[in-house]
């Protein structure tokens, strides 16, 4: 029998073994002591194979899930917690599988019309016709968190790109210069819009979860930016919707004099004290608690099912 809704059984997911997994943990853990907070019975569990295999479906309401990069974004925890019949966090397993594929979601967002930067597929072949000319951004197509993004500005830079690219298909998109914005959406409604300032003009992995001297601020609706901050609204909704996705969701977009321009769609945004959506929330008047509590009643199945 389930718990009532005001003391769930929640697991959380966290870890596993991707590349972002050391952030995956700070954001389970976090994710993990707000939810106690506030009167859940929590299980935190590393979602290795063997941890993932041993879950047993009587022994939870609801599944939070902190897992971010292609250990728990592509789609396949999400398939596997659809069998298991057990409501989570986070878009559903094909929004999941095409947020995480940057190349499909390109091809997701031309067919919605979402004002995205130009792009081309490379192989990594320094000889193809189809191998970039700089400036341009070359990123890994199933990766997060500004793993695997090269923005190369010279030959040399392509090259590298190719040399680290490892196998797989490559995302070259067009270099936009301009104001580099995130939004944050839960269920479809935007909550706000959230700009990054660095030192160096790039927020690479480094910078996002190393350097104190960024700064963040979320842009008034009503202020001098508010017909940018429409803008990003208007396309971050229509990307958040061509994927199918639901629940929590940050959308990265760049600004330039032509308008904003959508990157990509995160489908399990970071939660950690570095992160953005809660800078977001805490700016609506949103406690971290708060935030988290809201994330978890979107929980739910493919079927729309809850527990």
């Amino acid at each position: 029998m389930n718990h009532p809704a005001s003391q769930r059984r929640v697991t959380v997911l966290k870890g596993g073994h991707g590349s972002e997994r050391d952030v995956s943990l700070r954001t389970g853990a976090a994710c993990a002591a707000a939810l106690r907070s506030i009167g859940h019975i929590v299980q935190e569990v590393d979602a290795t194979r063997d941890a993932l295999q041993a879950l047993n479906p009587a022994d939870m309401d609801v599944v939070f899930l902190a897992m971010h990069g292609d250990a728990g974004e592509d789609g396949r925890v999400q398939g596997f917690l659809e069998i298991l019949g057990v409501p989570y966090t986070g878009s559903g397993v094909l929004a999941s599988a095409l947020a995480m594929d940057k190349i499909q979601s390109k091809r997701v967002f031309a067919a919605a019309a979402v004002a995205t930067p130009r792009w081309s597929v490379w192989d990594g072949d320094l000889a193809s016709e189809a191998a970039p000319r700089p400036p341009v951004v070359i990123k890994r197509s199933m990766e997060g968190s500004s793993v695997g993004v090269t923005i190369a500005t010279t030959a040399d830079d392509v090259i590298a790109a190719a040399a680290s690219a490892g196998r797989g298909m490559l995302l070259c998109e067009e270099l936009i210069a301009g104001r580099e914005c995130t939004v944050a959406v839960l269920d479809g409604d935007v909550l706000g819009v959230l700009e990054i300032v660095t030192r160096d003009g790039r927020y690479d992995y480094e910078t996002k979860y190393h350097r104190t001297d960024n700064e963040y601020r979320v842009l008034a609706v009503d202020g001098p930016d508010a017909a940018m901050v429409q803008a990003c609204s208007v396309q971050a909704a229509r990307a958040y919707g061509a994927l199918n996705c639901r629940g929590m969701a940050r959308v990265d977009v760049m600004v330039d004099e032509r308008g904003p321009w959508v990157l990509e769609v995160n489908t399990l945004p970071g939660m950690t004290a570095t992160s953005l959506v809660p800078k977001i929330a805490a700016a609506l008047g949103w406690s971290f608690e708060t935030l988290v509590a809201r994330m978890l009643d979107s929980a739910r199945l493919d079927d729309g099912g809850h527990s």
